[in-house]
């Protein structure tokens, strides 16, 4: 893991996340209405002005490079997605923040590839990205309610498939290493435990598919009870209205 000046800094930010994520949810559930979309919302904007803000950084500092600044890697991604996913909770985006955000951007925070420490601007920005994303991905999903559909685990995976191999082109052509596909990370990541490249690429696949169904699992009893069609989402657990409009009875 990354050897950080202050692991005490990097512990209290990650605190202070799970303790907002963990108050957004229980508010949520406990105190459904117009707010729950327009803390969504702030989720979002949050998380894009910290993409906005590191790639600025990186311009003004003359970091900037195609082979290493491109928002290609799975989490850069998952933060867009998440951007769109909390300003307009579509179920397709919300799934893909859902799955991203707790298959793999949780494993970022847990080993990161960081190479600053703190208090460098880069440090917070990687953790509020990262962050950001899993806080997003339960707030829609635990505190908002907006499960994933039936067949959500064959999309996920066929679109990170897919994306995957047009990061991989992408790799080809520029002579970067987005997502680790060409070597592994400078730094200690799970990735290690999964053998040597190029395997731990077709490895990786196969723990995601296993993380996928368990992070699916919790929403199949519910989907046998309200019996949803393929492709619709299950009802919330709760009515969620949009911003402006009154709040409607559960039930």
């Amino acid at each position: 893991m990354l050897a950080i000046v202050s692991p005490v800094a990097y512990g209290v930010v990650v605190a202070l996340a799970v303790l907002i994520g963990a108050g957004l949810c229980v508010g949520a559930r406990r105190r459904p209405g117009a707010w729950t979309v327009t803390a969504a919302r702030a989720v979002g904007v949050v998380l894009a002005g910290d993409a906005v803000s590191f790639t600025i950084s990186q311009g003004i500092q003359g970091q900037w490079s195609a082979s290493t600044s491109l928002p290609l890697a799975l989490c850069n991604m998952a933060v867009l997605v998440a951007v769109a996913a909390c300003w307009w909770q579509v179920p397709l985006l919300v799934e893909l923040t859902w799955f991203w955000g707790l298959a793999g951007t949780i494993q970022a925070v847990i080993t990161p590839d960081l190479a600053v420490a703190y208090p460098h601007l880069v440090f917070f920005q990687y953790l509020v990205g990262h962050l950001g994303i899993v806080l997003a991905a339960l707030y829609l999903v635990v505190g908002m309610g907006l499960a994933p559909r039936r067949g959500a685990v064959r999309r996920v995976f066929g679109i990170t498939v897919a994306y995957t191999a047009f990061v991989g082109a992408v790799d080809a052509v520029t002579g970067a290493n987005y997502m680790f596909l060409r070597q592994p990370p400078a730094n200690w990541t799970l990735l290690r435990l999964l053998g040597p490249w190029p395997w731990y690429i077709l490895s990786a696949a196969g723990v995601a598919i296993i993380l996928l169904v368990a992070l699916d699992a919790p929403f199949w009893a519910a989907r046998r009870r309200h019996g949803t069609p393929r492709g619709q989402q299950a009802p919330p657990r709760r009515s969620v209205p949009r911003a402006g409009r009154r709040p409607q009875p559960a039930g």
